[in-house]
């Protein structure tokens, strides 16, 4: 009589294996032959790559087929308003947003960000049909999309003209946060108040200038630049 040395089950003398637990049975006095297939897989499993193409096909169709549903609908049920074109407009902002990504990875960064900078300013002069009006387009969506494209080109020419630090980087960023939100500001007060003037950009560019001057001491002193980086681990 023998025992299932894993789950302690009574097993049979013609068992190979323990009924319950599929434990080998092993006999001390018989030589331990090794198995010739192992118990676990000698190599992690890996899942196939979705490959560019299949996943550029699944976004265009997903976001076309948004945009024909809504133009539908609109069209046929909901007729009150155009309000299919900000869903239309979004759908087409959203797919040249993802060309560089994952439809054509050879674009350059330049070019890529000025095609996003022009497709979303025809987006929202598209809304302007919604509105009625296109003042605001000219006096505050226009500018301030510029800037935004502005900022980005030149962060992204900085980024791949220099080989910046973390803590590089981090200034550069404070400083456009401080200049896109003056703009920003400047741009609505001229709008809605007929002049320039800051209120709450004025706290922002406050803070971005106390840290800014903060990052250049510490990457002007070496010493203070080495301690940083030790204890924030970068």
């Amino acid at each position: 009589m023998s025992y299932c040395v894993n789950c302690g089950v009574e097993l049979d003398a013609s068992h190979k294996r323990c009924p319950l637990c599929n434990t080998p049975v092993i006999n001390p006095s018989e030589p331990i032959q090794p198995e010739t297939v192992p118990p676990f897989p000698r190599e992690k499993g890996q899942v196939e790559l979705v490959k560019r193409k299949d996943a550029a096909l699944l976004v265009s169709v997903v976001l076309l087929s948004t945009a024909i549903t809504c133009g539908l609908l609109n069209v046929f049920i909901y007729k009150a308003n155009l309000w299919s074109l900000a869903i239309i407009g979004a759908c087409i902002v959203l797919w040249v947003f993802m060309i560089p990504l994952i439809i054509y990875t050879k674009l350059s960064p330049y070019a890529s960000l000025v095609l996003d900078g022009v497709v979303v300013c025809a987006y929202l002069y598209m809304l302007t049909w919604l509105t009625n009006k296109n003042t605001w387009f000219f006096a505050i969506a226009l500018p301030v999309t510029l800037l935004v494209t502005l900022l980005a080109e030149i962060m992204t020419f900085l980024l791949r003209k220099f080989r910046f630090s973390f803590l590089v980087t981090a200034t550069v960023s404070f400083l456009e946060i401080a200049v896109l939100c003056v703009g920003i500001e400047l741009t609505l007060n001229r709008y809605l108040h007929h002049r320039f003037y800051l209120s709450w950009s004025g706290i922002v560019l406050t803070i971005c200038a106390i840290i800014t001057v903060a990052l250049v001491t510490i990457l002007s002193k070496k010493r203070l630049r080495n301690a940083v980086r030790r204890r924030l681990h970068f």
